[in-house]
């Protein structure tokens, strides 16, 4: 066989090699002792000197084994290199050689090449007699798969490589039983966002029994690096989403009703932000065009809902004074009449669980009146219903009517809250402890100071240790001389939970300059939407330190220990003060489920209460709702229903929301043929 067929022969064997492949993969080996290994094992009589090297050695195939005499497939587990092919020729020995060498090697990356051709197949010499000669060398054609820009390479083989270890990691230490709790769970619809795991969540199950069922741990590496390019960037890294904190949790034994709650606490709407769209005057241009074509364009104008948009068979429960303007009412007089006919009432002080369904079902038919505790957590729970400007207009959504909702994360303040916002503190943070004195109308002159020990006493915040560059704790407002008729506040917070050390954090104050009479202070601290009020109204000596709480952070939820007496400050939030029970005018499904419609995205119940008015400026539609044949205009659409003013109305519909797949739960008080207070477990 002459050298140009052994050449042909590795070429063809290459082709065959990635055909169909995922990837190519570089084995961990050094290439100049690869290189030396193939000279060396090539029979000496074949590889004689010519001209001052010897015959194999040619500077063509050398820079061909520095860039791709590594390489190999992987299918099936099974390694297979560039060496891995029979020859009849003279170089047959350094093959196997070859082989050997790289057959027990470590993976080291994925391959990628700036360049489709790596390697000379061939040039031409002429020689001292006039003759031109013909060279012939290693030589291939990288698949298209592997052919990257240059200044990609280093971070595409970055991300491979990281996504091959994530991948292995969850291989090995999530376990099926986590799997297929989550997959459950997104079955019973009882998981946020869980349907957008659910085909990420089979293919993985796919790979891990797979890989479960290999017994060497080379043949796990392989399947690791093969099908982590095959799995992508979501299930291949999925131990690093969201959802992997998940099955973390439950593979280590976390409480599923914890483990829940944490992946939640990740994932909810309060933690949601929306981007903001992107788009250009062409997009602009043609959605304008696309949405009057197919009548549109009037469904664009949205106001506030009211009592006289919906009808009867859209409300589960009505108050007398909202059964009046309900389309359809009147049809059924009796039952209403039914629900005023007096009967004994009875009290029950016992609160009582039950679950949405049954509330829906089982108390609701003999209510005539409802109220809600509104507690403060429920800010991110404020939703508004939202109607078409034009009632004849052409729905732009999935469901059958115009309708459709916005919910509110905004938090309304306390009056100390306010004050620390009005001095530039910030009062967003997951964690915050504020202080205030000089507010009771007679002047205290004295400079008091807020402090926080963190845990094991790592680091001590205060004037003068203002930021924690570790946890991000940073004491941001500072008055050492309160001015007449202002109240003076200190103010610290945390602005990641992810940031922050687990344990005990030690809140006080302190009397560091006394010049006249102390009237104490008031301090709040807020976390997961409450906020604890503390009211110490004692003077407060020079040196003295007055310990406030402590807050724990455990498993990635805070918990309070109080050292002073504390109340749930009351916030005013859309017109409504909270910790006390508010009318609830009706009860309702969100649209998509309205009119026997169902299974058009989340299911919400709406608990509309009296006298509450959305001050924001709501979006009027978001892009979820939107049909199909809108979507191509989504990033002008976004804009727009961030834009269009939502018209305004007194007697608005607004209140509480609670999505269907977010565990939450609400205190309702129940007048019917007897009273009683229920806690609905949604």
């Amino acid at each position: 066989m002459n050298a140009n067929e052994f050449y042909n022969e590795f070429e063809f064997h290459f082709l065959l090699m990635a055909e169909n492949a995922s990837a190519l993969f570089e084995l961990d080996a050094n290439k100049e002792e690869l290189w030396e290994l193939y000279l060396k094992s090539i029979p000496s009589e074949a590889n004689g000197i010519f001209r001052k090297r010897r015959c194999f050695d040619c500077s063509s195939c050398h820079d061909f084994f520095r860039k791709a005499g590594n390489l190999a497939v992987i299918r099936d587990n099974k390694l297979t290199t560039v060496w891995d092919f029979e020859t009849d020729d003279v170089p047959r020995p350094a093959l196997t050689a070859l082989s050997e060498y790289l057959r027990d090697k470590p993976v080291a990356n994925v391959f990628y090449s700036d360049s489709a051709k790596i390697g000379t197949r061939r040039n031409h010499e002429r020689l001292e007699d006039g003759t031109i000669h013909t060279w012939d060398h290693f030589a291939l054609t990288v698949p298209n798969f592997s052919v990257i820009d240059k200044e990609d390479i280093p971070s595409y083989k970055a991300r491979s490589r990281d996504t091959q270890a994530v991948f292995r990691r969850s291989l090995t230490e999530l376990n099926e039983d986590s799997v297929r709790t989550v997959l459950e769970l997104i079955a019973q619809n009882s998981l946020y966002k869980g349907e957008e795991w659910e085909y990420a969540l089979k293919e993985f199950l796919k790979y891990k029994n797979a890989f479960m069922r290999l017994q060497t741990e080379r043949e796990r590496e392989l399947f690791a690096w093969e099908k982590s390019v095959a799995a992508g960037g979501v299930v291949g890294r999925i131990r690093n989403h969201s959802m992997g904190t998940l099955l973390i949790d439950i593979s280590e034994g976390t409480a599923l009703d914890e483990a829940v709650r944490k992946y939640e606490a990740i994932v909810a709407p309060s933690n949601y932000k929306r981007p903001k769209p992107i788009f250009t005057q062409e997009m602009l241009d043609e959605a304008r065009k696309e949405l009057s074509a197919l009548g549109y364009m009037h469904s664009l104008a949205r106001r506030h809902a009211t009592l006289d948009d919906i009808t009867v068979n859209n409300i589960l429960f009505s108050n007398r004074d909202a059964a009046a303007r309900i389309a359809g009412s009147a049809d059924d007089i009796f039952a209403a009449m039914a629900k005023e006919a007096k009967t004994p009432e009875r009290q029950f002080t016992r609160v009582e669980e039950v679950a949405i369904g049954d509330f829906i079902e089982k108390v609701l038919p003999t209510a005539s009146e409802i109220e809600v505790y509104f507690e403060n957590r429920h800010s991110p729970n404020m939703v508004s219903l939202i109607a078409p400007l034009h009632p004849e207009s052409k729905t732009m959504f999935k469901w059958d009517n115009g309708f459709s909702w916005a919910y509110s994360g905004n938090l309304a303040d306390s009056a100390l809250r306010r004050n620390v916002a009005k001095a530039g503190g910030n009062v967003e943070g997951v964690l915050r402890f504020s202080i205030q004195w000089n507010d009771t109308g007679e002047y205290d002159p004295n400079d008091l100071d807020a402090h926080c020990v963190e845990p094991n006493g790592f680091f001590h915040l205060y004037f003068g240790n203002k930021y924690d560059q570790t946890t991000g704790g940073f004491l941001d407002v500072d008055i050492t001389d309160p001015k007449h008729n202002v109240p003076a506040v200190e103010n610290i917070t945390w602005p990641a939970i992810g940031r922050m050390l687990p344990g005990k954090y030690r809140f006080s104050v302190h009397g560091y300059t006394i010049r006249g009479k102390s009237s104490g202070f008031r301090a709040e601290i807020e976390f997961g939407g409450e906020i604890y009020a503390f009211d110490y109204r004692q003077p407060v000596g020079k040196s003295q330190s007055v310990d406030v709480a402590d807050v724990f952070l455990e498993n990635g939820a805070f918990r309070i220990d109080a050292k002073l007496p504390y109340q749930n400050a009351s916030r005013e939030i859309w017109g409504l003060s909270t910790n006390r029970f508010i009318p609830v005018s009706t009860i309702m499904y969100s649209p998509n489920y309205w009119d026997g419609q169902r299974g058009v995205g989340n299911r919400h119940y709406f608990f509309m209460l009296k006298n509450c008015v959305n001050p924001e400026s709501p979006n009027g539609f978001y892009n979820e709702f939107l049909r199909e044949d809108l979507m191509k205009h989504k990033n002008v659409l976004a804009a727009l229903g961030g834009k269009m003013a939502v018209e305004a109305a007194e007697d608005q519909l607004s209140g509480l929301g609670f999505s269907s797949t977010k565990h939450d739960e609400l205190v309702v008080r129940v007048k019917g043929a007897a009273e009683r207070t229920l806690k609905i477990k949604i």
